[in-house]
């Protein structure tokens, strides 16, 4: 593994006088990004690792909740790639500069980790370069850790995960199940899903989409197993798969496509690839159902995000998605894997399209009540203030 501090932008004026401002872009063309227009630096209490330059689910879960998070603490992000421009950034020379002292009040600051690498950025800032850090780490993988893995989490002074699955893997118990939230407000039923629909432009009267990198990992392969044999009967139906395709996976997209041709139904499968993040929201409630078939998930957001648009699921037993959705009331979990079973639930929902309809405004209610950024922003600031006041 190769490791390398990730460099965000301070300006110079506030290095010199201890505070984050807005300063424009500096010589090397990137803008700085602001705590606030003039906030002691020193103020900061918790950091954010970032140190992933491709834009991932983990990216995601933390730039949905963070908006919340800043209105409920101090924070700022080591590493700016992915960021918005409002959002305050601090690179590894920044945190051991701030981080030396504790907070005025005398509380410890906390350097929430989610990925291995920003573990060990925060085992150097702490062990090595004396910052006064308490360091936390999320584990959504539901499987089996390195030995290294292991040993980087029995140093954390606090452990989280966002589901039961994934927390059954960790050798120490996490101190807290804190699970992803959704923005309801972003992610929200259409008005009018006929009409929705219809200003995408694609064939068909209604759709059925899976969203995510396109790649057998993903299931996307299982969806199309199981709806080829069901598009004659339901000639109104198109699937619709959003999501990139990399170079690695040309190839399984290449057999994909030729499966789709030799079953007469290459007008009814549509590849959208990559989609700007702002239009994903458009794309999910103009679908009446969404399926999520990953063979193996962290959290899995996509779920949560269909249901919050009023859309009813077709879920595979990955992820948290078992706990997420209750199976035949507002969706449907199947095997991983498993065509037959996924066929099966395919073809009652393309038979009965009103019925998605009354699961969708269900799913909708669920993720209001127990899954929205909100409710998620609130307790990951509690937990971060309990490990602030823990004794040393």
């Amino acid at each position: 593994m190769t490791w390398r501090p990730t460099f965000g932008k301070l300006s110079v004026a506030g290095r010199e006088r201890g505070t984050l401002q807005a300063t424009g872009a500096g010589p090397d063309g990137r803008t700085f990004h602001p705590l606030s227009q003039r906030t002691d630096a020193m103020s900061i209490e918790v950091i954010l690792g970032n140190s992933n330059s491709r834009f991932s689910g983990v990216t995601s879960t933390m730039l949905q909740v963070l908006p919340e998070q800043r209105k409920r603490i101090e924070i700022a992000v080591m590493g700016e790639h992915n960021l918005p421009s409002d959002v305050p950034v601090v690179d590894f020379w920044d945190v051991v500069r701030i981080a030396r002292r504790p907070l005025p009040d005398g509380r410890t600051r906390v350097f929430h980790a989610r990925r291995n690498d920003e573990m060990i950025q925060a085992l150097l800032l702490r062990d090595v370069f004396g910052a006064d850090l308490r360091i936390v780490f999320t584990s959504t993988a539901q499987r089996h850790h390195t030995r290294f893995t292991n040993w980087l989490m029995r140093r954390m002074d606090g452990l989280l995960s966002t589901c039961r699955a994934a927390a059954d893997f960790m050798q120490r118990p996490p101190d807290r199940i804190i699970p992803h939230g959704v923005d309801t407000s972003l992610y929200s039923p259409a008005e009018d899903r006929a009409l929705a629909w219809g200003r995408l432009g694609l064939p068909g009267r209604y759709g059925i989409g899976i969203f995510g990198r396109v790649r057998a990992q993903k299931g996307v392969d299982v969806l199309i197993e199981a709806a080829l044999p069901l598009l004659d009967r339901h000639p109104d139906a198109t699937i619709v798969v959003v999501g990139e395709i990399t170079s690695r996976h040309e190839a399984f997209v290449s057999e994909l496509r030729a499966r789709i041709d030799h079953s007469g139904h290459g007008d009814r499968v549509v590849f959208l690839g990559k989609q700007p993040f702002e239009r994903v929201p458009e794309l999910f409630r103009a679908m009446s159902l969404v399926a999520a078939l990953s063979r193996n998930e962290g959290f899995g957001l996509t779920v949560p995000e269909a249901m919050s648009s009023g859309v009813a699921v077709l879920a595979s037993e990955a992820g948290a998605w078992p706990e997420i959705v209750e199976d035949g009331v507002d969706g449907w979990i199947v095997p991983c894997g498993d065509v037959e079973a996924t066929r099966t639930r395919l073809a009652d929902a393309m038979g009965a399209l009103e019925k998605l309809t009354t699961m969708g405004a269900r799913g909708r209610a669920r993720i209001e009540r127990s899954y929205t950024v909100e409710r998620e922003a609130r307790e990951l600031v509690e937990y971060y203030r309990s490990i602030m006041e823990r004794p040393a």
